[in-house]
């Protein structure tokens, strides 16, 4: 899922840079909530993590 983020960022970098507003926006705010989604299963994943030890 890292990669994901990480190619949606560069899309919208290098969008940015030529000039495509619409394009750069879309594709930083698609990686902007995978990167929420990301987070989400990490805490959820840690969670899991720690009651399995207890």
């Amino acid at each position: 899922m890292l990669r994901w983020i990480v190619i949606f960022l560069v899309i919208a970098l290098i969008a940015a840079v030529l000039g495509f507003g619409g394009v750069a926006a879309g594709a930083a705010s698609i990686a902007q909530v995978i990167f929420y989604i990301f987070l989400v299963l990490l805490v959820i994943s840690l969670v899991m993590h720690l009651v399995k030890k207890v």
